[in-house]
């Protein structure tokens, strides 16, 4: 080879760096216009000191295929090529780029027998990732075949990698393209390959509808296979191995049946092998076979992360030792046990359920002595202590927190233990501040059972340190009602200051009970003053909506201490605290017994401030009430008060509706338009003024049907006949007067005019004790 001058650069160049592509592309990127034996020898040069450069033989080859480019196919030129070809695939066989230039170059020279070849080749060295880019080339080479007895093996060989392939491309159709693919087998006579496609199927599908698709179509192929067997028995004759082959496929068409639970339990473990209910489930359908029972529990202990289980995990360890334990292997149940406290679970809770469950097992066989060490065990503190929630750390350093593993051991102590050692049981749990007020209560109830009264009332005290309400509720409650059964009123102060301490930050929800506990003690050991204080107290202290009943009661006691009469401050500021619903309950029950007091004056008085908030159109039954009682002890002045009250009342309310028309007004105004649009013309008006004109304007409206006095209010005469009057007051008294609440009704058609009263002795029966003889 001979160089030229400008060469010498590049050959110095190669000479330092032969291993460096970028020195050889620049001098062949150089020798581009000289001629081909010259560019060819520098392109084998450089591929004899690297020959595994992709992008040399990737560029020499593209090179030699278009110096043969418009030369007759046999011209030996492209042997050459050829040749150079294969030189590349021997280290470029990984390359897909390299096979589809050497196959469409084989196509290209009309040689059907290498060209089928070296496709085969091509997909037998690259992986099956890369085969989708080689199958088109390869059914387009087939598809222009003159011969279809080359052209019908390509296409056998890719159907069925087609599906497969398929496979992996739509999950969404897994289930249609594993039928397809048995279907193809089906027809063409290879069963037993159906067969294992079906059974491939089944074990890899992860969804329940392409399980449901490949078993019905599996069992269906059974089904048919066995029908043509028999048809062709009846049809040709009996023999041994007809029976035999008939049996064969019974037997594989009712196994197929009898699996299918099992199978679909498979597909939902496929799906989520860490699902614990799917576990149970599969151990149940082995029930009645032990070696498939711990095969399935071993596998699934095994297969369950806890961090990722869906249920609970422990509850498979659990089953797994209750199976040893019901079959009587208790040292196999013990081992399962005690590896399954050393699972690092999710929950400290599902730890502390494993050792109780072991403790449990061991009380079931009356080993008392066992338990309590299984659980003294499991609260030992470890060496490495951690907080309860801190979930960086395993469960194994947490679990010596855990309430339910300190409850039962607390429980097997009081059973089976000493005073002393059960009584550090609950000491410990207060100190680890894990304790519930139902620890504590337990705890004081146990060391009165045992009479150690002022230790169990100690108790109740480091109790209420440790809580705040509402928590401490029950503890204040059982350890009040324990103090006072205990001592009575022996020590009352200390009791009262008890008592005080829980009034003190109690909420409004829990404070009802406690005092009535407190006024209870006070009226059996203390002062009734005292009694009565704390009820006074009460009334205020209670929710809002107990306040009715809370005065109820002081009311009540308060009559059977002092009497009745003490009771009327107690109605007056009931009536003043409740809201209306209840105070006109109150008033009614004030001016009832008043009223049997014989202070009709007094009664009548709190009929008049009731009424006030006692609209007649929804409160009949109080202005009904009014109405007998001065039929009952009234004249006809009273009554014609009554009815001027009632009349006034309602006119207020009504006034009220009329002022909410004028807010519905505004409300409707803004929602809809502005004023201007509902008064054209008055635009220079305030928007405000116009609304209150208009709510004025509503008011006068409802006005109309009032009566509208004179210089002063007068009674107005009823159309009722006066005869019709006396006989309605004789009725109910004979000495009174009625007049009818028709009267207010039929005042409202026009004006009222000025009634003539008749003079009339009073019968002395009106007057009650409120008149001498």
């Amino acid at each position: 080879m001979d160089f030229e001058d400008d060469d010498l650069p590049y050959e110095e160049e190669i000479i330092r760096n032969p291993y460096s592509v970028k020195c050889w592309m620049r001098y062949i990127e150089h020798k581009q216009n000289a001629q081909k034996s010259v560019l060819n020898m520098i392109y084998e040069r450089a591929l004899k000191e690297l020959p595994g450069s992709y992008k040399l033989w990737y560029n020499y080859l593209r090179e030699r295929r278009k110096q043969v480019k418009g030369k007759c196919v046999t011209d030996p030129a492209y042997e050459e090529v050829n040749n150079c070809h294969e030189r590349a695939l021997v280290f470029m066989h990984k390359m897909p780029r390299i096979w589809i230039d050497y196959c469409q170059l084989m196509v290209s020279q009309c040689k059907i027998t290498r060209s089928r070849r070296t496709f085969d080749r091509a997909l037998r060295a690259l992986p099956i990732t890369q085969h989708p880019r080689i199958w088109p080339l390869y059914l387009r080479f087939a598809r222009n075949l003159p011969l279809p007895e080359t052209a019908i093996p390509i296409y056998t060989l890719h159907f069925p990698l087609s599906f497969l392939g398929g496979l992996t491309r739509f999950t969404d159709q897994l289930g249609k393209l594993w039928c397809s693919l048995a279907d193809y087998y089906i027809r063409s006579g290879h069963f037993e390959k159906a067969r294992d496609v079906y059974e491939e199927a089944i074990l890899t599908v992860v969804t329940v509808r392409d399980f449901t698709q490949v078993f019905d179509s599996f069992a269906q192929f059974e089904e048919s296979m066995i029908a043509a067997k028999m048809e062709t028995t009846s049809e040709l004759g009996q023999d041994e191995e007809d029976d035999i082959d008939l049996e064969l496929r019974l037997a594989r068409f009712e196994s197929l049946i009898t699996r299918r639970p099992l199978l679909l339990n498979s597909v939902l473990l496929r799906q989520n092998p860490h699902n614990v209910h799917e576990w149970h489930k599969r151990v149940k359908l082995y029930e009645g076979q032990p070696r498939q029972i711990i095969n399935t529990y071993t596998e699934a202990v095994q297969t369950i992360d806890p961090m990722k289980a869906t249920g609970k995990p422990h509850t498979l360890w659990v089953s797994f030792a209750r199976f040893y334990e019901d079959n009587e292997q208790l040292d196999d149940a013990r081992t399962i046990f005690e590896k399954a406290t050393k699972v690092n679970y999710k929950q400290v809770d599902d730890l502390a359920a494993v050792w109780c469950e072991y403790g449990e097992m061991e009380l079931r066989h009356e080993n008392y002595d066992q338990a309590l060490r299984i659980l003294r065990k499991a609260t030992a503190i470890p060496a490495r202590k951690a907080e309860y929630f801190d979930s960086s750390e395993p469960v194994q350093n947490r679990v010596y927190k855990s309430l339910k593993v300190w409850s039962m051991l607390a429980d097997l102590e009081e059973s089976l233990g000493t005073f002393q050692s059960t009584k550090a049981v609950y000491d410990r749990i207060i100190d680890l501040r894990i304790a519930t007020p139902q620890i504590i209560i337990n705890y004081a109830m146990f060391l009165e059972e045992h009479n150690y009264f002022e230790d169990s009332f100690k108790a109740y005290e480091r109790g209420i340190a440790l809580f705040k309400w509402p928590n401490v509720h029950d503890i204040w409650n059982t350890y009040l009602t324990k103090f006072i059964d205990r001592y009575g009123g022996k020590k009352l102060e200390r009791v009262r200051d008890l008592f005080e301490q829980a009034l003190d930050g109690c909420p409004a929800k829990y404070a009802k009970t406690i005092y009535l506990l407190y006024a209870k003690l006070e009226e059996e050991y203390g002062l009734a003053r005292h009694a009565m204080a704390v009820y006074e107290r009460a009334t205020a202290a209670v929710e809002p909506e107990e306040r009715h009943q809370m005065f109820n009661i002081y009311i009540k006691r308060a009559a059977e201490i002092y009497g009745v009469t003490h009771t009327r401050a107690i109605y007056q500021k009931a009536i003043e605290v409740l809201p209306d619903e209840h105070a006109r309950d109150m008033c009614l029950r004030f001016a009832d017994m008043e009223s049997k007091l014989g202070e009709i004056d007094r009664a009548r008085a709190i009929y008049s401030y009731c009424s006030q908030i006692c609209d007649p159109r929804v409160t009949a039954r109080f202005w009904q009430t009014w109405k007998e009682f001065e039929v009952r002890h009234g004249n006809e002045d009273t009554i014609r008060e009554m009815l001027r009250i009632k009349r006034s009342v309602q006119a207020t309310y009504n006034t009220q509706v009329n002022f909410m028309s004028s807010q519905m007004l505004k409300a409707t105004t803004n929602a809809t338009g502005t004023v201007s649009d509902l008064a054209p013309g008055q635009s220079g008006v305030d928007d405000m003024k116009l609304l209150e004109q208009k709510a004025q304007q509503l008011a006068a409206e409802a006005e109309q049907d009032k009566p509208k006095p004179k210089d002063k209010i007068l009674f107005v005469r009823s159309d009722t006949s006066r005869s019709e009057l006396a006989e309605l007051a004789k009725q109910a008294n004979p000495d009174e007067i009625d007049i009818d609440d028709d009267e207010d009704e039929d005042a409202e058609d026009g004006e009222p005019d000025e009634v003539q009263l008749e003079q009339k002795s009073v019968p002395t029966a009106v007057f009650g004790g409120l008149k001498d003889d």
